[in-house]
């Protein structure tokens, strides 16, 4: 591969989420991006079939974006984020708003999902102490969640591979996941696994309401492979938490902004949460940049009881919180979604989309399952005995060889292709993946 890079400047990159041994005897250099591809270090195209890492939904280099971040950079750089603002930040709150659901009026930004979801369970356990609740400190997730690399996200996740080298995290405890037997290969939601939602009472009758302060959950599981939820499942998830006085959080830092061809995954599943972590498409990944939507009442309960008007409400919060340079790739991020219609256009390509997909479940009996929402697709590979990961890995780095980026995680190869992508480009990813995968067979 052609790149000017060292050894010693490979070697000195400790690499995220990355396998860099491997990495770094035969590395993979992207060098630029364009609409929906990437170019690598050999001059190839490159067709970008997860939009960065679930971020680039409007594709690469997008000019208005480019646009508004040069202005904000000659304009104002950095300004601090504690105790003074600066004008976009307050705009990009309102606007974030305008995608999330009623009631979910009152934005806290962050740097990243991981910090989203740190801020998001941080604020609930405040919460309950806040309205003389003080023993309601432990949280459930579910198994096969991610919620980002930190210590709290870490622990309300679901991932063996992100938990075991870390030891004790904070007291949470699981769900089960939603993949039941006899829902493999259903297109969109199943009608099997609803009752896992059940799964909730016998965890409050373990620990008992008075102990639990949030429930979290991805409404559509992005990393372990698109786990899409059941039918009925996230209703009665709401349910269960209104009965006993638990705080239900969504995890959106994959399906806010138009992934599910809904303005959040809350919108497409028809249930609303108390909060609502994201990141990732809220500025197209040009910029690192989360945020947090609380319901209004969360917010009051600060307000109402924060003392003195000059003190701190919560003390909390980052040196990145509302970046200047962050809030204008946002308001440009989202000004190009609603200007191109891409939300609604996602809404309808999707059928397509699921009807493309699908059409791999006869390329090969190493694959056993798939499962789709939106513009995003999971496929299931048969593993190798003793290393579930392998043959993902292998048709990945396949099909990079082919020109098309796809991610591995465990047993799935992940789908997740640009809001912009046209059938055409569909048609060629599935086409080169089911022949990928058939080769490998």
């Amino acid at each position: 591969m052609s790149h000017r890079l060292t050894q010693a400047q490979l070697d000195a990159h400790w690499m995220a989420y990355t396998g860099n041994r491997q990495f770094k005897k035969d590395p993979r250099i992207i060098t630029s991006a364009a609409g929906n591809y990437y170019t690598d270090s050999d001059g190839r195209k490159i067709f970008d079939g997860l939009s960065g890492l679930w971020t680039c939904g409007l594709g690469h280099s997008v000019p208005a974006i480019n646009e508004a971040v040069a202005q904000q950079v000659k304009t104002l750089d950095y300004s601090p984020a504690f105790q003074f603002g600066h004008e976009k930040s307050f705009l990009l709150a309102e606007q974030i708003t305008e995608f999330m659901p009623a009631g979910l009026n009152r934005i806290f930004f962050t740097g990243s999902g991981s910090e989203s979801v740190d801020t998001a369970l941080k604020v609930a356990r405040a919460y309950w102490r806040k309205k003389g609740m003080g023993t309601k400190t432990k949280f459930i997730g579910r198994a096969k969640g991610y919620h980002g690399a930190g210590i709290s996200g870490f622990s309300v996740g679901g991932i063996p591979a992100n938990r075991t080298l870390y030891g004790q995290g904070l007291e949470s405890y699981h769900l089960p996941h939603t993949q039941v037997p006899g829902s493999e290969f259903s297109k969109g939601m199943a009608e099997q696994g609803k009752e896992r939602a059940d799964d909730l009472l016998n965890l409050i009758m373990m620990h008992d309401a008075s102990n639990i302060a949030a429930v979290i959950v991805e409404p559509m599981s992005g990393s372990a492979g698109v786990i899409v939820p059941p039918q009925g499942y996230l209703q009665r998830l709401r349910e269960i938490c209104d009965q006993h006085n638990i705080l239900l959080i969504f995890d959106e830092v994959i399906t806010a902004f138009g992934r599910m061809g809904a303005k959040t995954g809350a919108e497409a599943f028809g249930v609303t949460p108390d909060v609502i972590t994201m990141a990732k498409q809220v500025t197209n990944g040009v910029i690192p940049m989360g945020a947090v939507a609380f319901k209004q009442e969360i917010y009051d309960t600060f307000m109402d009881n924060g003392g003195a008007e000059y003190m701190l409400e919560i003390p909390h919060g980052y040196t990145y919180s509302a970046h200047p340079i962050a809030c204008a790739a946002g308001l440009a991020s989202l000004a190009e979604i609603k200007k191109q219609g891409l939300i609604e256009r996602v809404s309808s390509m999707s059928p397509a989309w699921e009807n493309s997909v699908h059409q791999l479940k006869d390329a090969s009996s190493m694959i056993t399952d798939i499962r789709n929402y939106g513009f995003a697709a999971g496929i299931t590979i048969a593993p190798i005995d003793g290393e579930p990961a392998k043959r993902p890995f292998q048709i990945a780095m396949a099909m990079w060889d082919k020109g098309y980026y796809v991610r591995y995680g465990a047993d799935t190869i992940q789908l997740a292709p640009p809001f912009t992508t046209e059938q055409s480009e569909i048609d060629s990813l599935i086409n080169a993946l089911g022949e990928t995968i058939k080769q490998q067979s």
